[in-house]
Protein backbone atom coordinates (compact mmCIF):
# COMPACT_ATOMS: atom_id res chain seq x y z
CA UNK A 1 0.00 0.00 0.00
CA UNK A 2 1.39 3.41 -0.96
CA UNK A 3 2.02 5.99 1.73
CA UNK A 4 -1.01 8.16 2.52
CA UNK A 5 -0.45 11.90 2.08
CA UNK A 6 -2.38 14.57 4.01
CA UNK A 7 -2.39 18.34 4.12
CA UNK A 8 -1.65 20.07 7.43
CA UNK A 9 -1.33 23.84 7.74
CA UNK A 10 0.41 24.54 4.45
CA UNK A 11 2.34 21.29 4.07
CA UNK A 12 1.73 18.01 2.24
CA UNK A 13 3.26 15.15 4.18
CA UNK A 14 2.70 11.53 5.10
CA UNK A 15 0.01 10.80 7.67
CA UNK A 16 2.67 9.24 9.91
CA UNK A 17 4.63 12.52 9.92
CA UNK A 18 1.62 14.78 10.48
CA UNK A 19 1.51 16.65 13.81
CA UNK A 20 -0.36 19.52 15.42
CA UNK A 21 1.06 22.02 17.95
CA UNK A 22 0.32 20.88 21.49
CA UNK A 23 -1.26 24.28 22.18
CA UNK A 24 -3.77 24.02 19.34
CA UNK A 25 -7.26 24.48 20.77
CA UNK A 26 -8.46 21.40 18.90
CA UNK A 27 -6.27 19.40 21.29
CA UNK A 28 -6.63 21.49 24.44
CA UNK A 29 -10.35 22.29 24.25
CA UNK A 30 -11.90 20.32 21.38
CA UNK A 31 -12.42 23.63 19.56
CA UNK A 32 -12.80 22.99 15.86
CA UNK A 33 -15.13 21.90 13.08
CA UNK A 34 -14.94 19.37 10.27
CA UNK A 35 -16.73 18.04 7.23
CA UNK A 36 -16.72 14.71 5.47
CA UNK A 37 -17.41 13.69 1.88
CA UNK A 38 -16.41 11.12 -0.72
CA UNK A 39 -15.54 10.95 -4.39
CA UNK A 40 -17.37 9.34 -7.28
CA UNK A 41 -15.31 8.66 -10.40
CA UNK A 42 -12.44 10.32 -8.55
CA UNK A 43 -14.31 13.63 -8.18
CA UNK A 44 -15.43 15.02 -4.80
CA UNK A 45 -19.23 14.80 -4.59
CA UNK A 46 -20.94 18.12 -3.80
CA UNK A 47 -17.64 19.64 -2.67
CA UNK A 48 -18.84 23.25 -2.74
CA UNK A 49 -21.90 22.36 -0.64
CA UNK A 50 -19.67 20.62 1.91
CA UNK A 51 -17.32 23.61 2.02
CA UNK A 52 -20.22 25.99 2.55
CA UNK A 53 -21.41 23.81 5.42
CA UNK A 54 -17.87 23.81 6.84
CA UNK A 55 -17.87 27.60 6.67
CA UNK A 56 -21.27 27.73 8.39
CA UNK A 57 -20.12 25.33 11.11
CA UNK A 58 -17.07 27.50 11.74
CA UNK A 59 -19.17 30.66 11.91
CA UNK A 60 -21.45 29.02 14.50
CA UNK A 61 -18.52 28.71 16.91
CA UNK A 62 -16.78 31.97 15.99
CA UNK A 63 -14.04 30.38 13.92
CA UNK A 64 -12.74 31.86 10.66
CA UNK A 65 -11.56 29.52 7.92
CA UNK A 66 -7.80 29.83 7.27
CA UNK A 67 -8.32 29.99 3.48
CA UNK A 68 -10.99 30.89 0.95
CA UNK A 69 -13.33 28.20 -0.33
CA UNK A 70 -11.60 28.34 -3.72
CA UNK A 71 -8.22 27.84 -2.06
CA UNK A 72 -9.53 24.91 -0.02
CA UNK A 73 -10.93 23.36 -3.21
CA UNK A 74 -7.44 23.53 -4.72
CA UNK A 75 -5.91 21.98 -1.59
CA UNK A 76 -8.46 19.16 -1.73
CA UNK A 77 -7.69 18.51 -5.40
CA UNK A 78 -3.94 18.43 -4.76
CA UNK A 79 -4.29 16.14 -1.73
CA UNK A 80 -6.40 13.76 -3.81
CA UNK A 81 -3.87 13.85 -6.64
CA UNK A 82 -1.01 12.95 -4.30
CA UNK A 83 -2.88 9.92 -2.94
CA UNK A 84 -3.98 8.47 -6.30
CA UNK A 85 -6.93 6.44 -5.01
CA UNK A 86 -9.69 5.19 -7.35
CA UNK A 87 -12.30 6.43 -4.84
CA UNK A 88 -11.63 8.26 -1.59
CA UNK A 89 -13.15 9.62 1.58
CA UNK A 90 -12.20 13.20 2.43
CA UNK A 91 -12.14 14.66 5.94
CA UNK A 92 -11.56 18.39 6.29
CA UNK A 93 -10.78 19.66 9.79
CA UNK A 94 -10.51 23.31 10.84
CA UNK A 95 -8.73 23.61 14.19
CA UNK A 96 -8.89 26.49 16.64
CA UNK A 97 -5.22 27.29 16.28
CA UNK A 98 -2.64 28.23 18.91
CA UNK A 99 -3.73 29.48 22.34
CA UNK A 100 -0.87 30.60 24.57
CA UNK A 101 -3.24 30.92 27.53
CA UNK A 102 -4.84 27.57 26.75
CA UNK A 103 -8.27 28.94 25.86
CA UNK A 104 -8.13 32.13 23.74
CA UNK A 105 -7.01 31.79 20.09
CA UNK A 106 -3.88 33.83 19.37
CA UNK A 107 -4.17 33.91 15.61
CA UNK A 108 -5.11 31.86 12.57
CA UNK A 109 -7.08 28.64 12.60
CA UNK A 110 -5.54 25.48 11.18
CA UNK A 111 -6.56 23.24 8.30
CA UNK A 112 -6.17 19.49 7.88
CA UNK A 113 -7.23 17.46 4.82
CA UNK A 114 -7.18 13.68 5.23
CA UNK A 115 -7.74 11.19 2.39
CA UNK A 116 -8.58 7.52 2.95
CA UNK A 117 -9.97 4.72 0.76
CA UNK A 118 -13.76 4.47 0.61
CA UNK A 119 -15.12 2.01 3.17
CA UNK A 120 -17.76 -0.26 1.67
CA UNK A 121 -20.54 -1.61 3.85
CA UNK A 122 -21.76 -5.18 3.26
CA UNK A 123 -24.31 -5.55 0.44
CA UNK A 124 -26.86 -6.81 2.98
CA UNK A 125 -26.94 -3.34 4.58
CA UNK A 126 -28.50 -2.06 1.35
CA UNK A 127 -30.50 -5.09 0.14
CA UNK A 128 -32.04 -5.89 3.54
CA UNK A 129 -31.25 -2.97 5.83
CA UNK A 130 -29.76 -2.34 9.26
CA UNK A 131 -30.81 -2.03 12.86
CA UNK A 132 -30.50 1.29 14.67
CA UNK A 133 -31.13 2.20 18.31
CA UNK A 134 -32.21 5.38 20.07
CA UNK A 135 -30.36 7.25 22.80
CA UNK A 136 -31.60 10.13 24.92
CA UNK A 137 -29.19 12.96 24.26
CA UNK A 138 -29.10 16.35 22.59
CA UNK A 139 -26.19 17.56 20.50
CA UNK A 140 -24.66 20.92 21.41
CA UNK A 141 -25.04 23.39 18.52
CA UNK A 142 -26.68 20.86 16.15
CA UNK A 143 -26.22 23.20 13.18
CA UNK A 144 -22.44 22.99 13.52
CA UNK A 145 -20.38 19.91 12.65
CA UNK A 146 -17.91 20.27 15.50
CA UNK A 147 -15.13 17.91 16.51
CA UNK A 148 -16.85 17.29 19.86
CA UNK A 149 -17.95 13.72 19.22
CA UNK A 150 -18.01 12.35 22.78
CA UNK A 151 -21.82 11.81 22.80
CA UNK A 152 -21.61 10.15 19.37
CA UNK A 153 -18.78 7.82 20.41
CA UNK A 154 -20.64 6.78 23.57
CA UNK A 155 -23.86 6.25 21.58
CA UNK A 156 -22.13 4.21 18.87
CA UNK A 157 -20.48 1.97 21.47
CA UNK A 158 -23.96 1.31 22.87
CA UNK A 159 -25.29 0.63 19.37
CA UNK A 160 -22.50 -1.83 18.63
CA UNK A 161 -23.17 -3.66 21.90
CA UNK A 162 -26.82 -4.06 20.83
CA UNK A 163 -26.00 -5.27 17.32
CA UNK A 164 -26.97 -1.99 15.67
CA UNK A 165 -25.14 0.11 13.10
CA UNK A 166 -26.27 3.56 14.20
CA UNK A 167 -27.81 5.44 17.12
CA UNK A 168 -30.53 8.09 16.78
CA UNK A 169 -30.65 11.05 19.15
CA UNK A 170 -33.90 11.64 21.07
CA UNK A 171 -34.43 15.00 22.77
CA UNK A 172 -36.20 15.85 26.03
CA UNK A 173 -39.53 16.15 24.18
CA UNK A 174 -39.29 12.61 22.85
CA UNK A 175 -38.51 13.77 19.31
CA UNK A 176 -36.14 11.70 17.19
CA UNK A 177 -33.73 14.16 15.58
CA UNK A 178 -30.88 12.51 13.68
CA UNK A 179 -28.22 9.85 13.96
CA UNK A 180 -24.66 10.31 15.22
CA UNK A 181 -23.54 10.70 11.59
CA UNK A 182 -26.81 10.34 9.68
CA UNK A 183 -30.23 11.83 8.97
CA UNK A 184 -33.38 9.75 9.37
CA UNK A 185 -36.42 9.42 7.04
CA UNK A 186 -39.63 7.38 7.31
CA UNK A 187 -42.38 6.58 4.84
CA UNK A 188 -46.03 6.58 5.88
CA UNK A 189 -48.00 5.84 2.76
CA UNK A 190 -47.05 8.48 0.20
CA UNK A 191 -45.61 10.77 2.87
CA UNK A 192 -41.84 10.99 3.35
CA UNK A 193 -41.23 12.42 6.82
CA UNK A 194 -37.91 13.73 8.14
CA UNK A 195 -36.93 16.08 10.99
CA UNK A 196 -35.88 19.59 9.99
CA UNK A 197 -35.12 21.43 13.26
CA UNK A 198 -32.19 20.96 15.66
CA UNK A 199 -30.30 18.77 13.18
CA UNK A 200 -27.20 19.04 11.06
CA UNK A 201 -28.42 19.68 7.48
CA UNK A 202 -26.97 16.68 5.67
CA UNK A 203 -25.73 17.06 2.11
CA UNK A 204 -27.00 13.58 1.20
CA UNK A 205 -30.26 14.50 2.96
CA UNK A 206 -30.62 17.49 0.64
CA UNK A 207 -30.03 15.31 -2.43
CA UNK A 208 -32.75 12.91 -1.24
CA UNK A 209 -35.19 15.77 -0.67
CA UNK A 210 -34.57 17.00 -4.22
CA UNK A 211 -35.06 13.50 -5.65
CA UNK A 212 -38.23 12.87 -3.66
CA UNK A 213 -39.88 16.25 -4.15
CA UNK A 214 -41.82 15.39 -7.31
CA UNK A 215 -42.52 11.77 -6.37
CA UNK A 216 -43.69 11.88 -2.75
CA UNK A 217 -45.36 14.26 -0.31
CA UNK A 218 -42.49 15.69 1.75
CA UNK A 219 -43.15 16.47 5.40
CA UNK A 220 -40.41 18.10 7.47
CA UNK A 221 -41.40 18.00 11.14
CA UNK A 222 -40.46 16.40 14.47
CA UNK A 223 -40.38 12.61 14.29
CA UNK A 224 -41.93 10.63 17.18
CA UNK A 225 -41.91 7.02 18.31
CA UNK A 226 -45.52 6.83 17.20
CA UNK A 227 -44.36 7.80 13.71
CA UNK A 228 -41.91 4.90 13.80
CA UNK A 229 -44.61 2.44 14.88
CA UNK A 230 -46.72 3.52 11.88
CA UNK A 231 -43.83 3.69 9.40
CA UNK A 232 -43.91 1.36 6.41
CA UNK A 233 -40.28 2.04 5.51
CA UNK A 234 -37.35 3.90 7.04
CA UNK A 235 -33.82 4.76 5.99
CA UNK A 236 -30.80 6.77 7.05
CA UNK A 237 -28.59 8.95 4.87
CA UNK A 238 -24.95 10.02 5.04
CA UNK A 239 -22.01 10.63 2.71
CA UNK A 240 -20.37 7.35 3.72
CA UNK A 241 -23.61 5.33 3.81
CA UNK A 242 -25.57 6.97 0.97
CA UNK A 243 -29.18 5.75 1.43
CA UNK A 244 -29.32 2.80 3.83
CA UNK A 245 -32.62 1.05 4.70
CA UNK A 246 -33.56 0.51 8.36
CA UNK A 247 -35.42 -2.68 9.36
CA UNK A 248 -35.45 -2.21 13.15
CA UNK A 249 -35.34 0.70 15.56
CA UNK A 250 -34.51 -0.82 18.93
CA UNK A 251 -36.80 -3.89 19.07
CA UNK A 252 -39.41 -2.32 16.77
CA UNK A 253 -39.66 -3.81 13.29
CA UNK A 254 -40.21 -1.25 10.57
CA UNK A 255 -42.81 -2.34 8.02
CA UNK A 256 -42.07 -5.76 6.57
CA UNK A 257 -38.64 -5.86 8.21
CA UNK A 258 -36.66 -5.41 5.03
CA UNK A 259 -35.98 -2.78 2.35
CA UNK A 260 -39.18 -1.36 0.93
CA UNK A 261 -39.97 -0.39 -2.69
CA UNK A 262 -39.99 3.39 -2.11
CA UNK A 263 -36.59 3.29 -0.45
CA UNK A 264 -35.31 1.08 -3.28
CA UNK A 265 -36.55 3.63 -5.81
CA UNK A 266 -34.76 6.47 -4.05
CA UNK A 267 -31.57 4.41 -3.85
CA UNK A 268 -31.65 3.86 -7.60
CA UNK A 269 -32.25 7.57 -8.25
CA UNK A 270 -29.34 8.45 -5.98
CA UNK A 271 -27.07 6.02 -7.84
CA UNK A 272 -28.06 7.70 -11.09
CA UNK A 273 -26.98 11.06 -9.65
CA UNK A 274 -23.59 9.72 -8.56
CA UNK A 275 -23.05 8.03 -11.92
CA UNK A 276 -23.65 11.24 -13.85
Amino acid sequence: MSERICYVNGRYLSVEQATLPARDLAILRGYGVFDFLRTYHGQPFKLREHLLRLQTSAAHIGLVLPATLDEIEQIVAETLRRNDLPEANLRLVVTGGIASDGITPDGDSGLIVLVTPVHKYPDECYSHGVKVITVETERYMPGAKTINYIPAIVALKKAKAEGALEALYVNRHGHILEGTTTNIFVFQGHQLITPADDILPGITRNVVLDLARDEFHLVERPLTFDDLSRAEEAFITASNKEIMPVHHVNALQIGSGTRGPKTAWLMEQFRAVTRS
